[in-house]
């Protein structure tokens, strides 16, 4: 009896050891991080240089803890994927001051602006019908966006992806993620209907035209990735892919054939050192300053590689490296592919195969976008030209990061408690 007695204290410490860490815990580890962070920013004479950016940094703080507050008063409990995309979110900060201080501003409000857009998502999705029902707007809306990218756009880094009002800039391709997915999410769960797969065929058809027209090569490459996982979820058909495959191919060796030019966007991949001084200057600089930071980092300002062209956007990574360490850059790795385990565990336990597609759709998109960010980094593939989810600077990619996220939260079925969400 008295061991009885004994074993059972033992279970009940080892199950008190085994608590999980409560959700003000987490954010309360967050923000120590994120202190941590800012102390070593004050040593660091750019940022002095105008102390006044920090304060950027710590309105993103206290905007974290006014969303965990709006997060328990509308019983929304379990927010572990908002402390992610947090960190994340941090971690370009923090790069971000050092380097430019003055474009946290424009982040911060990406990052308000994205919390507003990831909770509509939410709302969004609360109810399939209402998503299947504006599915065609949805649609319509983003080959407005494209239209107007290529009616008024202009022409950065060799991409015509940017529009121009007075001061503001943004990126109409990053908002169409967003539809694209909930487009695709919404119509394939019918896919028995030709009708429905036609609708959707066509709409893809336009997007990665025009993305092809418009020179952004890696957007298309996330569309294209995204339209292949949303395809097989629905179908499960190896066949069919292998075949969009094929096609996709050829159609990028016809484009290569009429527009020469592209092709020499990429003579330097994999030969970088041999064109150093010419189409390699960017990515040799790139791979000696990810080089330089090891595990630690350089110190914020303390590097280089902001000298260079695209390096708070397509290079972002490598500043993280350099002057914070491969340590932090390998822990931002990890929230992706968390992310992704994330969603394939909610597919099989979701109210509906249209969350299932949802949040592995989106989850694959962010994920390859990264992979393609941090492979052109590392030089394993071409540098496409795409931005580091959450951490490279662009409000419009913040915004729809967050609009992504999205679809990986509604699917979890603890969002909608007692289905105050879903109205």
């Amino acid at each position: 009896m008295l061991d009885s007695i004994r074993i059972g204290k033992q279970k009940s410490a080892k199950q008190k050891l085994r608590k999980p860490v409560t959700q003000a815990g987490l954010f309360g580890l967050l923000t120590i991080f994120q202190l941590i962070c800012l102390v070593r920013l004050l040593f660091s004479d750019r940022v002095m240089e105008n102390p006044l950016h920090l304060l950027a940094f710590v309105l993103l703080i206290g905007v974290e803890w006014v969303y965990y507050g709006f997060s328990r008063a509308i019983g929304r409990e379990h927010i572990e994927l908002e402390a992610s995309a947090f960190f994340l979110t941090s971690i370009g900060f923090v790069a971000l001051t050092g380097v430019l201080p003055s474009s946290t501003w424009m982040q911060l409000l990406g990052v308000v602006a994205g919390l507003v857009v990831y909770n509509l998502v939410i709302w969004f999705m609360g109810s399939i019908d209402r998503v299947v029902k504006y599915k065609v707007w949805i649609g319509v809306g983003g080959v407005l966006l494209l239209a107007a990218n290529l009616i008024f756009g202009s022409i950065i880094y060799g991409a015509q992806n940017w529009i121009k009002i007075g001061p503001i800039t943004f990126q109409p391709s990053e908002f169409v993620k967003i539809a694209f997915v909930m487009t695709g999410t919404a119509t394939l769960d019918r896919l028995q209907s030709s009708r429905h797969l036609t609708w959707f065929l066509a709409f893809f058809a336009v997007c990665m035209g025009a993305l092809f027209y418009m020179g952004d090569f890696g957007t298309a490459c996330i569309f294209f990735v995204t339209f292949l996982v949303i395809a097989f979820m629905r179908s499960g058909d190896w066949k069919t892919l292998i075949l969009f495959c094929a096609g996709a191919a050829a159609g990028a060796a016809l484009i290569l054939q009429f527009k020469p030019y592209i092709a020499k966007r990429f003579e330097a991949w994999r030969h970088v050192w041999e064109f150093a001084d010419t189409s390699g200057y960017q990515q040799t600089q790139l791979l000696m300053s990810v080089a330089s930071g090891g595990l630690l980092g350089l110190g914020p300002g303390l590097g280089v590689l902001h000298t260079v062209a695209a390096s708070t956007t397509d290079l972002m990574f490598g500043i993280v490296c350099e002057e914070w360490g491969l340590l932090l850059g390998a822990a931002a790795v990890s929230v992706y592919v968390g992310w992704a385990l994330f969603a394939g565990r909610l597919a099989g336990r979701t109210r509906s195969s249209v969350y299932s597609i949802a949040a592995c759709s989106a989850a694959s998109l962010l994920l390859f976008q990264a992979a393609l960010n941090l492979f052109g980094v590392t030089d394993i593939l071409p540098l496409t030209g795409v931005t580091l989810p959450f951490v490279s600077r662009g409000s419009s990619s913040m915004i729809a990061c967050w609009g992504l996220l999205g679809f990986i939260k509604a699917a979890d079925s603890r969002t909608y408690k007692q289905g105050r969400l879903a109205a």
